[in-house]
């Protein structure tokens, strides 16, 4: 038998090593007479730990897989070690094919094999052809405008109304509510209210006739909202209610 090579090379992993070993002694890789490969490879192995090399547990795993076929293979009846012979053959073939695939694109990559040519322009047709329906353009208007105003600051006239709005005083109120009463005698409450211009006033109308009710000034008759006022009395000294 050849003596191995001691000059050791560097595997990727242990199928590497099987296919270079087959290679190297010409073995057949379909039928893989494996007590030569065994002994092949196990020589390597040593080989490796002699020149104290770190030996990766997959090649000694391949190595006790290797030697598992090899004594089923010794056994009168050896069809689980045949078995195990044909996987390994599988493997190998398809571990061979593999890598002759990635040295012809690493080819490739390299700039073997390879053709360029020079950059041609791409005319495009820029032209929008969709069809809209009128209401989803105006849609979309409606949104781009708004998000553009909601960018923008506000303007002043959205305060003015908060700026100038009138606050109406209650004891304003209370001497004008006091007034009517006086001419008129008596009137009722939503007579009142519908004179108010504002909300402000509305509250102040309510909050004076409530003054005026509770310091016995007006006498109330009626029910619920809907309810007479009659002046008893004008209230004295500075009617600050605020």
């Amino acid at each position: 038998m050849t003596e191995i090579n001691y000059k050791l090379d560097v595997f990727e992993g242990p199928m590497d090593l099987l296919l270079h070993l087959i290679t190297k002694h010409k073995l057949n890789i379909y039928d893989i007479p494996i007590f030569e490969l065994v002994e092949q490879y196990t020589a390597y192995i040593r080989a490796m730990q002699a020149q104290d090399l770190d030996v990766a547990s997959e090649f000694l795993e391949m190595a006790a897989r290797l030697i598992h076929i090899k004594s089923l293979s010794l056994l009168p009846v050896h069809e689980e070690g045949e078995q195990l012979r044909r996987e390994l053959s599988g493997e190998l073939i398809e571990y061979a094919a593999c890598k002759k695939a990635a040295e012809a694109l690493s080819l490739q990559t390299a700039g073997f094999n390879v053709q360029t040519r020079t950059p041609e322009p791409i005319e495009s047709d820029m032209t929008y052809t969709r069809i809209h329906d009128p209401i989803e353009l105006l849609n979309a208007y409606m949104r781009v405008m708004g998000k553009k105003l909601r960018m923008l600051p506000p303007k002043f006239d959205v305060f003015r109304p908060l700026v100038q709005k009138k606050i109406v005083s209650v004891s304003e109120k209370i001497k004008s509510v006091v007034s009517l009463l006086a001419h008129k005698k008596r009137m009722r409450f939503t007579d009142l209210l519908h004179s108010a211009t504002s909300r402000s006033e509305l509250v102040a109308v309510f909050l004076a006739v409530l003054e005026l009710a509770k310091t016995g000034n007006i006498n109330v008759d009626g029910e619920k909202s809907d309810f007479s006022m009659e002046l008893v009395s004008v209230p004295e000294g500075d009617l600050d209610f605020d």
